[in-house]
């Protein structure tokens, strides 16, 4: 789909997954250096039930990098997907956001006549710890070139080793979908690393606090937390049962930041507080 920004215009790809007449939708949004196929496993669990809609954020994926990088922030994220809901020509979603997708969720769900009818928010929340986004500032936008998976596998493991335990099998597709083959031969990582820029450019001094959007929020929403999480704290938690849509928050063991939703405990978790 065709999305605009004060750059101009650029194309944003989504994945979907079940029947397109299906009226119920749910829109999967992944974290800051991930990208749609992320959700492969839990759109294909609740595809039974949804039209199930993953896109890939701007300068992610197989959506277009934008021409200006300062626009790699909150305002140009909403602005897009309040058009793929357009695009998807339907009056309610309900929405689960990794990270990045939930603070995003978070600000759509805030909106006065919001399209979110239920919110699921992954390891994410109204605080986001300075701690956290000094770890994220230590890789992101770094560019590494790969020469082949197997290397390309290793960096993935270190860097996302807070997803907590996955086989084999599940790291090795956890690193093929963020590769995109270099001109010049080898691998390289699927986003535009100039996306770092914004990032480090308003980097807090402390923890960030967007307590204003969570507090706008009133459709019923689960928080979903790593336990080891660095990101959100048990604290930003319990605040977030007392305030906005006093959510529901769940616990998931073994993990930092974030759950990857790949495994049928997660996923059992998630499709029971959408259809009940």
């Amino acid at each position: 789909m065709q999305c605009a920004s004060p750059g101009g215009l650029h194309r944003i790809s989504y994945q979907e997954w079940g029947d397109a007449r299906n009226e119920r939708v749910l829109v999967c949004v992944h974290g800051l250096t991930r990208c749609a196929r992320d959700f492969d496993a839990l759109a294909s669990a609740l595809s039974v039930h949804y039209r199930v809609v993953c896109p890939d954020v701007a300068g992610r994926g197989d959506s277009e990098w934008l021409s200006d990088p300062m626009l790699y922030q909150l305002p140009q994220y909403l602005a897009d997907m309040v058009t793929l809901v357009a695009r998807l020509d339907v009056e309610k979603v309900d929405w689960i956001g990794t990270s990045m997708g939930g603070v995003i969720g978070m600000a759509l769900a805030a909106q006065p006549d919001t399209p979110v009818r239920k919110f699921v928010i992954n390891d994410a929340g109204p605080v986001i710890s300075k701690v956290s986004l000094d770890r994220i500032a230590t890789y992101v936008g770094m560019a590494p070139a790969f020469p082949d998976i197997a290397t390309a596998e290793k960096y993935i493991r270190a860097v996302s080793a807070t997803f907590g335990p996955h086989t084999d099998a599940e790291w090795r597709f956890l690193t093929e979908v963020v590769l995109r083959a270099n001109p010049g031969g080898g691998l390289r990582l699927h986003y535009d690393p100039k996306l770092a820029e914004p990032f480090r450019a308003s980097m807090p001094e402390k923890d960030l606090e967007l307590w204003p959007l969570w507090d706008a929020i009133r459709c019923p929403t689960l928080v979903l937390r790593g336990a080891q999480s660095d990101l959100l704290t048990q604290e930003t938690c319990a605040q977030m049962t007392r305030r906005g849509p006093k959510a529901k928050v769940v616990e998931i063991p073994g993990v930092g930041h974030a759950p990857t939703l790949m495994h049928d405990d997660q996923i059992t978790i998630v499709r029971d507080f959408l259809l009940q």
